[in-house]
Formats: C-alpha cells, structure tokens, sequence
C-alpha cells in the first residue's frame, strides 16, 4: 500500500522558512518522479514544484521560483521542501504526490499528473 506522510508545516511570519518533509513507502520510491502541491483556503490544488529520480532536475511554479527547493533523499524513501522568504499567500495546505506511472526525461508539471493520500501538512504564514 502507497503511503505518504507529510510534516513540517506551522506558523510563519512573512520572510520566513520552513522545511516540509514527506515519508514514502510502500513503492520503489527512487524510481518515481516526486512533486508538491498545495491547497489555498477555498481553492483548488495548485501544483508546486517536482523532481525526477535522482534528484538531479528539478521544476518549480513562477510563483515559488527562486524561493523553494526541492530536493530527496532516496536512501530514506523521503522528499522534502524548502521554503524561504514566505509570503502571506503561501498559506495554504501542502501535499507530496507520487508520478502515476515510470516516466524517462522530465518530470510532468500537472497536479493531475501525480497521485496524492497523505492528509498534508499546513504552512500558514501571517503576521
């Protein structure tokens, strides 16, 4: 059975940083191209940023450019996320997903592209 646990959200002052981690099992996690999204109150998912297997490339939204970092670990079956210089609309609930199938080249960059189970992690950043 896919599991995946996020961790690490909390609350933040704008500018701040937080470190969000996911823990996979239950699939060969090294051969799976890993993203974040994230849920804005009232919104809907907004994909976030992806990396391929060997972490070597990675892809980000315009909106967190610069800002976040992707990155795993695939000795520990875990994927984690930077975030720095937070702004209030970072706020939201964020989810690890795992690529629906083996993919060669790059990572696809649509929420729908990923499958999703963990219950999320919540960043809020307010002053």
């Amino acid at each position: 059975e896919v599991q995946l646990v996020e961790s690490g959200g909390g609350l933040v002052q704008p500018g701040g940083s937080l470190r969000l981690s996911c823990s996979a099992s239950g699939f060969p996690f090294s051969a799976y191209h890993m993203t974040w999204v994230r849920r804005a109150p009232g919104t809907g998912l907004e994909w976030v940023s992806a990396i391929n297997t060997g972490g070597g490339s990675t892809y980000y939204a315009d909106s967190v450019k610069g800002r976040f970092t992707i990155s795993r670990d695939n000795a520990k079956n875990t994927l984690y996320l930077q975030l720095n210089s937070l702004k209030t609309e970072d706020t939201g609930t964020y989810y690890c997903g795992k690529a629906r199938g083996i993919w060669a080249g790059r990572s696809r960059t649509s929420v729908a592209d990923y499958s999703y189970g963990g219950q999320g992690t919540q960043v809020t950043v307010s002053s």
